[in-house]
């Protein structure tokens, strides 16, 4: 699996879909460990569309946080970096639950 790209109308529909969502993963300030992608790697087992952290004293902004765990975990893409938090989607490999719009 590779990095899906999202066009508009896709990160429009997973925007809203996150809006009730909280955060499940915070990264801190020792920055996007294995510790952290293993959270991640976890918490997309059971769900599609996460909301991620950045905690205050991490090293990288949400914007270069978002680009390396795509970078690290395949078949990942951004919805949306708002601050300090990101909306992540990785659809499930036997057949996606969200149904993304054309």
């Amino acid at each position: 699996m590779t990095r899906m790209k999202l066009n508009s109308k896709q990160r429009a529909f997973l925007r809203s879909k996150a809006h009730g969502l909280k955060p499940v993963v915070h990264i801190g300030t020792a920055g996007l460990t294995d510790a952290a992608i293993q959270s991640l790697l976890d918490a997309f087992n059971t769900r599609e569309l996460l909301k991620v952290r950045v905690q205050e004293g991490a090293p990288d902004d949400a914007w270069e946080t978002a680009d390396r765990i795509v970078e690290r975990l395949d078949g990942v893409s951004v919805a949306q970096t708002i601050g300090k938090v990101m909306v992540l989607y990785r659809p499930f490999p036997d057949g996606p639950e969200l149904k993304l719009p054309g």
